[in-house]
């Protein structure tokens, strides 16, 4: 059952999780790192008082699983996040949101894999940038960001020297490359069970698949385009987290954000145009039915003509006592069938 966000709130304080609970309990793991070096703590557990980022270094600070309302709000009130943003993180059916907050800025986003059976997989991922750190919250374990820690432990590229903002683009990049990955599995799974050519399917079975793919293609139109808007606005310098010198990179995002949404409307207009060849299909194997049909019907009419003529028994008919009457009435029959198909060949009508 899907809940409805209310605004009618009652009591301030109070925020609620609005989603589905993937594991039994929330997991959290911390990251600060600077160019001299790095620590990691895969299972870290926030003080009472509140979690407090040290000046210094960039502190990556990581949670999987959401559906603890009141350990997101101990995690966002030690930073001052007023009560909406923390609802926003709870609130899975979010669309994507950036928003600037003065010391800090709020992104939340759609991330989208398909599966082994290729239903897609969706799920928010928020995050609340600082100067000199970042939190994501994840509603899932599955992890889109292991790259980037390895990259953080071995010292690998400019991860280190860089800080928040470059972080948080390199966490962007990995989300659109579930993307990327989600869109070449779509691609290969309609070439094997949309595409009327190949497959030969004349039940309306493929109509329903390739309904199923156009669905699926508008749920990540929407997560792309209102990512690439947010890529926008960071690109035009709007966000003063984001330092001038970084922009470029939200430059790349936003470009392969437009990336993905072509490659989206090529694969609609794909199905659009497998759904039209369908329907074509349907129509000329109806046509083909119906020449048959009228073919058999169009040689037995005169056929029937001269059966119902020597049927009517009068007595007056000489035909009837010939010797050779019937042979010769048969014999006539056949001719006749003989040049109806010899014309509907020439004609090619079958």
């Amino acid at each position: 059952m899907k809940i409805r966000r209310t605004f009618r709130v009652t009591n301030p304080q109070k925020v609620e999780f609005i989603g589905r609970q993937y594991l039994d309990k929330p997991e959290i793991q911390l990251i600060r790192y600077n160019p001299a070096g790095f620590s990691e703590d895969q299972d870290y557990q926030i003080p009472d008082k509140g979690f407090e980022a040290p000046a210094g270094q960039v502190t990556w600070l990581n949670v999987h699983g959401i559906h603890e309302p009141d350990l997101v709000n101990r995690i966002c009130s030690g930073i001052n996040m007023p009560r909406f943003i923390i609802q926003d993180i709870l609130d899975t059916s979010q669309r994507t949101k950036l928003q600037s907050l003065g010391d800090y800025m709020f992104l939340s986003v759609k991330s989208i894999l398909a599966e082994a059976d290729m239903d897609i997989d969706i799920e928010q991922i928020s995050f609340i940038i600082g100067k000199d750190a970042l939190y994501s919250f994840q509603e899932k374990k599955g992890d889109h960001f292991e790259h980037i820690r390895v990259r953080i432990r071995e010292d690998n590229g400019l991860i280190r020297q860089k800080g928040t903002d470059f972080l948080l683009f390199l966490l962007i990049e990995g989300i659109l490359g579930n993307y990327f990955t989600t869109m070449d599995r779509l691609e290969e799974s309609m070439n094997e069970d949309a595409d009327p050519l190949k497959i030969k399917d004349t039940s309306p079975a493929i109509i329903h698949r390739i309904e199923e793919y156009k669905r699926k293609l508008l749920r990540m139109r929407r997560s792309v385009a209102a990512l690439k808007e947010a890529m926008q606005i960071i690109e035009k310098g709007d966000i003063s987290l984001i330092k001038p010198d970084q922009t470029k990179y939200y430059f790349d995002l936003k470009d392969s954000c437009m990336q993905l949404l072509e490659s989206i409307d090529a694969m609609d207009q794909r199905l659009n145009a497998a759904q039209n060849l369908f329907f074509s299909m349907q129509g000329h194997r109806m046509n083909q039915v119906m020449t048959t049909l009228t073919i058999m019907a169009a040689i037995f009419i005169p056929l029937t003509f001269m059966a119902g003529i020597y049927g009517m028994n009068f007595s007056n008919m000489p035909e009837l006592d010939w010797e050779w009457g019937y042979f010769s009435l048969l014999g006539v029959m056949l001719v006749v069938t003989l040049l109806l198909i010899y014309y509907f060949k020439r004609r090619k009508w079958f």
